[in-house]
């Protein structure tokens, strides 16, 4: 489905926009130049917001075996989960304000659970921002292993959205959530694939491939 803005996004382009035009129709109506100037502050913030909540299509892969980005942004860290998932990788993505920042599954599976965490709101490049921010996590069954997508809030990040339930089928690349402002997107990647990035890569979600399965 073709989407320009994000269905959660939309409520911060629309009231801006408004306001900006209220505002103008006022500064026309009583013939008042400098009040006309006061709608450019809400119209570059509905511009932006546009801008920020924008929702482009993504097209996967076609090989199969290929999982893809979670996130768009940036790739800090490539490093084992630890105790908890061992032989796991986790792949951290840090998302600035100019990257889109819906999530996306990076394979075909079952939601198995959803887990939200209370937490701090710590700078999201942070390396430990992934167990003391707040986050979301989706657990995805798939026929290969579990993948877990963080969704971690940051300085300015202060809502997660996931729309995705226990028991529903994702494909690849499809989205399931977003996360309003400066992020942090993690996988956590099951033994058995072989990461085809390294920190400092650019990816883009729903469609660079940052594993395969072996």
């Amino acid at each position: 489905m073709t989407r320009l803005v994000a269905p959660e996004g939309r409520v911060f382009v629309l009231l801006p926009l408004a306001a900006a035009f209220v505002v103008f129709a006022a500064a026309r109506f009583f013939g008042s130049p400098p009040l006309g100037w006061v709608a450019a502050a809400p119209l570059l913030a509905g511009v932006f917001s546009a801008y920020f909540f924008r929702d482009p299509e993504r097209t996967p892969p076609p090989e199969a075996e290929l999982l893809v980005a979670p996130a768009d942004g940036r790739v800090t860290e490539v490093a084992p989960a630890g105790e908890s998932r061992p032989g796991a990788v986790r792949l951290s993505i840090f998302l600035s304000l100019f990257d889109v920042h819906v999530n996306r599954a990076p394979a075909a599976g079952t939601v198995r659970a959803v887990r939200y965490r209370p937490g701090k709101f710590r700078a999201a490049f942070r390396a430990d921002a992934a167990d003391e921010n707040e986050r979301s996590e989706l657990e995805l069954r798939t026929d290969r292993g579990t993948i877990i997508v963080r969704q971690i809030v940051g300085v300015l990040a202060r809502r997660i959205v996931c729309r995705a339930q226990p028991g529903e089928r994702l494909g690849r690349g499809e989205r399931f959530g977003l996360i309003r402002f400066g992020s942090r997107t993690d996988a956590l990647l099951p033994p058995g694939v072989t990461v085809l990035v390294k920190p400092g890569d650019r990816v883009r979600g729903g469609e660079t491939p940052i594993a395969r399965w072996s």
